[in-house]
């Protein structure tokens, strides 16, 4: 069997196919993961108690991420659609359309969505540790200026886009995609680190208190945040080192990786699988005990458990 190509960089366009159904795959399980979310923050508490009050505003969070995920991924699907049918013929050939692709305003579309998207994820991550931290200055002062900074480089980058730059020569998307993980890490470290010293000041309070409520909150923290920094640092590296095939490829998949991560902590605190194996049967009968910390009074552990997704 003969193959016949023109001599063209066929790692580029394979990189955009094999993006295009990574993207797909990632978008499926974002999709699936969203219903689940939305049935799970519907529902009464697993253990009883009160619907929290923020329930409903986490319900409009993640339908207004998926619909701007949807108008994402589905702009990159057309594209990739013009790129092999509608515009073969296009001078350069299917190359020059990936290289080019910022030429073309569904892309921007595509990119403005993601980025708008990312602004709300992020913003979520900083409510859940500033509600953590009671808004502590010396945490939100700093947290703030990088989220803003964040937003200032994206409007940048569509900016950039808009006047048909191509994507690869858009030098300060590393610095945008940075800020991201930094986010990330310190939003990780922090509350982390307030929930472990919390669970050691109940310790030393209530002797016999059971403290596996926030390993495994702290647990799962961690295991979702990763699976993002981890992809995130691969696209960092890959854009730096003009490795675009590999570019192309987390480009069109770390929105939806990053929306994943989000919603896995919402299932699990929502639905209750954010605790320990047996903790409520195996769990002590107790006298609620108020605790202080950082000048405010918080209801240990009955006001923490009735509805763990009031916090996180």
């Amino acid at each position: 069997m003969l193959f016949y190509s023109q001599n063209t960089d066929m790692w580029i366009e394979r990189s955009r196919l094999v993006g295009m159904l990574l993207g797909c795959a990632t978008y499926g399980i974002f999709f699936l993961l969203t219903v689940q979310s939305c049935l799970a923050l519907m529902r009464r508490p697993r253990h009883g108690g009160k619907i929290a009050n923020n329930r409903p505003a986490l319900v409009f969070y993640v339908i207004i991420t998926f619909v701007l995920r949807t108008l994402s991924i589905s702009a990159n699907a057309k594209y990739t659609e013009m790129i092999w049918i509608d515009l073969r013929n296009a001078p350069g050939g299917p190359l020059a359309l990936i290289e080019d692709e910022m030429a073309y305003r569904i892309n921007i579309l595509a990119l403005s969505a993601g980025h708008i998207q990312e602004w709300m994820m992020q913003g979520l991550l900083l409510h859940r540790c500033f509600a953590i931290w009671n808004w502590e200055k010396y945490v939100t002062i700093p947290m703030i200026t990088l989220y803003l900074s964040m937003i200032g480089l994206s409007v940048y980058i569509q900016v950039e886009a808009s006047t048909g730059i191509p994507f690869y020569d858009i030098n300060i998307e590393p610095a945008y995609l940075g800020i991201q993980v930094g986010l990330n890490v310190i939003y990780t470290i922090l509350v982390a680190y307030r929930l472990l010293n919390m669970r050691r000041k109940m310790k030393e309070l209530v002797g016999q208190y059971d403290s596996r409520l926030y390993d495994t909150l702290v647990l799962i923290i961690v295991e979702s945040v990763m699976a993002y920094t981890i992809f995130a640092i691969v696209f960092i590296v890959a854009f730096a080192m003009h490795l675009n095939g590999i570019t192309t490829i987390c480009f069109l998949s770390i929105g939806q990786v990053q929306g994943i991560a989000q919603l896995i902590i919402i299932i699990r605190v929502a639905t209750g699988r954010a605790y320990a194996d047996g903790y409520w049967s195996t769990r002590p009968a107790g006298v609620p005990t108020t605790v202080a910390f950082a000048g405010t009074a918080l209801e240990a552990e009955e006001e923490l458990t009735d509805d763990p997704i009031a916090r996180l």
